[in-house]
């Protein structure tokens, strides 16, 4: 079966906005105003009903320019997108220290891995690390294990962080390598080489996103897995970016705008 099949959902007469899925960002700085652009952007490609945007009043001024359906307030939201775009530094952890604390479902990309506090963390993440970002994550943690030993051995990495952090923890790369903290495991097939552009992670934390809020109830049901909604926006991403370069070069909004035909030939 594919995997986008079960987490893809045909809005029916009975949805609204809230029920189709709302999914609030914290992303996006003065530095990387672009990642809150992207994320939200595949977000909404992705097919949710809402998208909340807490982050600097100039980041959110330039994605209103954008992306006008997005709401700039505080409220519910069944996922919560976490540090894309936002350095690793104290003054940014106020803002995600209150996003986390009511959060249900998370993405934890870029910054926000290394300013997340793990032990008392209560929603349940996806960790959206590059090999990189896991080398100093593991720093944390007392794991001496160099960027070159982790792209060496994603698979056994992925697992350490998983049990270090008990969270679902998904290490980019050309295969991208998935693992839980009771110890399941799941890889994609190699991606296309175009993938790997600025912002491409940012469109993929958007889609992880996206797919959290829309499948929140399965989630709490127990009928799906944080680990397999994980391998599916790994998969959407993938095949999003392969999409969009069969015309030729891409950039990441490229990839994020894909998403929606993607989503459409599922539903088709």
């Amino acid at each position: 079966m594919d995997p986008l099949s079960t987490v893809l959902h045909r809005p029916t007469a009975q949805d609204d906005k809230y029920s189709r899925g709302v999914v609030g960002f914290v992303t996006g700085s003065v530095e990387y105003p672009g990642a809150a652009i992207l994320g939200v952007t595949a977000a909404i490609r992705t097919g949710v009903g809402m998208v909340r945007y807490l982050g600097p009043e100039s980041v959110a001024r330039m994605l209103l320019e954008v992306r006008p359906e997005v709401v700039l307030q505080a409220g519910r939201a069944q996922a919560w997108v976490i540090g894309s775009g936002i350095p690793a530094e104290p003054a940014q952890a106020s803002r995600i220290t209150e996003a986390l604390a009511d959060a249900t479902y998370a993405v934890i990309d870029a910054g926000a891995l290394e300013l997340s506090d793990y032990e008392s963390l209560t929603a349940k993440a996806v960790l959206t690390p590059h090999a990189g970002e896991l080398e100093r994550l593991f720093k944390r943690f007392g794991v001496n294990l160099s960027r070159s030993e982790i792209e060496a051995d994603p698979l056994s990495a992925a697992e350490t962080a998983a049990k270090l952090t008990k969270q679902v923890v998904l290490l980019k790369g050309n295969i991208t390598t998935i693992a839980s903290p009771d110890g399941r495991t799941l890889q994609t097939p190699p991606a296309i080489p175009a993938l790997a552009t600025a912002g491409s992670g940012d469109v993929l934390a958007g889609i992880l996103g996206a797919l959290m809020a829309a499948n929140a109830r399965g989630l709490d049901a127990g009928q799906i897995s944080l680990s397999e909604i994980a391998y599916a926006g790994a998969i959407l991403h993938a095949r999003a970016g392969a999409l969009a370069a069969e015309d030729g070069p891409i950039a990441a909004l490229d990839i994020a705008e894909a998403v929606r035909f993607v989503v459409g030939q599922i539903l088709a």
